[in-house]
């Protein structure tokens, strides 16, 4: 059966107050009279197709989320839900192949692996195997006292640095997933490990080092996500790249993909 559907006020108010606004500051940046705003939290109206798009927009509203305030107003949904579709997924593979020797991966909106270049399993060795079967968290096994952890040079540094972006991912979106993954991950370690000197040092970002048979590698995290997507899938994909951040690693990475071809 159907999930039910919710009162579409209900969902406006929770995400406008979700979003720090007045009924009065969305209403003055929506164009809507904060009358007009109040009857429809309230349930005595309903919006038109383009007033729902249009607060949606204004609050920053996910795609998968759009759908369901949609289907609350009486509306079809506008965004495709289902799974990416195979060309879709080609073409994200395509798009991480194209960052070898540098190891890049595609993850969803809860950290759960989706895709991966070539390069992402030869740094994986030495995971406990079970957190690597699907779904596998990215996350998860980097911070996990199984994973990566005990080979990450500078893991304070780095599992704060997740565990921050981890958290604005939190407060932006207010998924429960989201919540309770951080607070699994906050579980792994102890604020007493927060290094007592720049993590940043003076390069361009926070690097990820790891220590491999190759030596410490070192690496500078970029995240890429598509721009004006109609998928609620695709908008959710974040695709994550590894790039070398020294000589020794573009040198270790090389050999690496020797090793593969």
């Amino acid at each position: 059966m159907d999930a039910p559907v919710l009162a579409f006020g209900p969902l406006l108010r929770h995400w406008r107050q979700h979003r720090g606004l007045t009924q009065l500051a969305l209403a003055l940046d929506a164009e809507v009279s904060s009358r007009h705003l109040s009857w429809l939290e309230g349930g005595k109206s309903l919006p038109s197709r383009a007033m729902l798009l249009r607060l949606a927009e204004r609050l920053d509203v996910p795609l998968r989320e759009r759908n369901r305030w949609l289907r609350a107003a009486g509306f079809a949904p506008l965004y495709r839900e289902g799974p990416l579709a195979p060309q879709a997924l080609a073409q994200v593979q395509a798009l991480l192949d194209a960052h070898e020797p540098a190891p890049a991966l595609a993850v969803d909106r809860h950290w759960q692996l989706v895709a991966a270049n070539r390069l992402l399993p030869a740094l994986l060795t030495g995971v406990d195997p079970t957190l690597l079967g699907p779904p596998l968290n990215v996350l998860r096994v980097a911070l996990h006292p199984r994973g990566l952890a005990p080979r990450i040079h500078n893991l304070p540094a780095w599992r704060g640095h997740v565990l921050a972006r981890l958290k604005r991912q939190v407060q932006t979106s207010g998924d429960a997933t989201l919540a309770a993954l951080h607070a699994e991950l906050s579980g792994y370690g102890t604020d007493a490990e927060a290094p007592d000197h720049d993590p940043f040092g003076e390069g361009l970002a926070l690097p990820l080092q790891l220590h491999s048979a190759a030596g410490v590698l070192s690496f500078i995290s970029t995240i890429t996500v598509f721009g004006a997507p109609h998928d609620a899938q695709l908008s959710e994909l974040a695709l994550e790249t590894f790039l070398p951040a020294d000589a020794a690693t573009v040198a270790a990475l090389r050999q690496l993909l020797a090793g593969l071809s």
